[in-house]
């Protein structure tokens, strides 16, 4: 027994030691790069979130319209009274593809308009662009565009 104790107690302290050295570093190894966190506004679903501004001061977001998502919404807000312009840049160049609605925070709306819309902004809240395929004309658009919206103050 006496044998059996010496053996063991060297294997039992090796063991301890070898836990206590294998202690689990927090800091990476090496140093990662940081990616630049981008704000950008991006379709989720059928619906384009305008939060972020761009260098030139204007909302500017990428859509898609395809078979499910055969209308694009654009939501923004307004805090003050001003000009909206907005500009719908197909990736083809030219389709059929325009603003068909706008839709005021009051609930009320206006339209259709085409591939540009100027439009004062007299409320304060949110207002929603309807994008979409001219119902009146042949081969609806799907694919990829980009819209813009600049607001002036008055």
């Amino acid at each position: 027994m006496k044998n059996w104790s010496i053996l063991l107690c060297p294997i039992f302290l090796f063991s301890c030691q070898q836990k206590d050295s294998k202690k689990v570093s927090t800091e990476p190894a090496s140093p990662i790069a940081k990616k630049e966190n981008k704000q950008e506004n991006k379709q989720i679903g059928d619906t384009i979130t305008m939060n972020f501004r761009n260098e030139e001061n204007l909302f500017s977001a990428e859509g898609r319209l395809d078979s499910v998502n055969s209308k694009v919404y654009v939501q923004f807000k307004n805090e003050d009274s001003g000009l909206l312009k907005a500009k719908i840049l197909p990736d083809a160049g030219k389709g059929n593809i325009r603003f068909n609605q706008i839709i005021f925070p009051d609930k009320t709306s206006d339209g259709p308009y085409g591939m540009d819309l100027e439009t004062p902004l007299k409320q304060k809240g949110n207002y929603i662009l309807v994008i979409g395929h001219s119902l009146m004309a042949d081969n609806p658009y799907y694919g990829e565009f980009k819209v813009q919206l600049e607001i002036k103050k008055d």
